[in-house]
């Protein structure tokens, strides 16, 4: 597990934007590259160091999809807030 994760511009908008989801609305890969002002390229590879160090949990979705793949769900883990 990591536990040294670097806070840098990128990684406190992705924390910002998880910070600001509710249950209602959780935050997904798009919702999160849209709030954080971040593209797939960076914003994918930080939820990864976020995960592995345990700030951060996700899980997929369980509604419907046809014709793409399940969304990713992520929200902040007890250490991550």
């Amino acid at each position: 597990m990591r536990t040294n994760i670097r806070l840098t511009t990128p990684t406190i908008a992705i924390l910002k934007a998880l910070l600001s989801a509710t249950g209602e609305a959780p935050a997904w890969g798009l919702t999160i590259c849209r709030d954080a002002g971040l593209g797939p390229g960076t914003l994918y590879p930080i939820l990864d160091r976020l995960a592995e160090g345990g700030w951060i949990t996700s899980y997929t979705g369980t509604g419907p999809h046809p014709g793409r793949p399940a969304r990713r769900f992520y929200e902040l883990a007890g250490s991550g807030r």
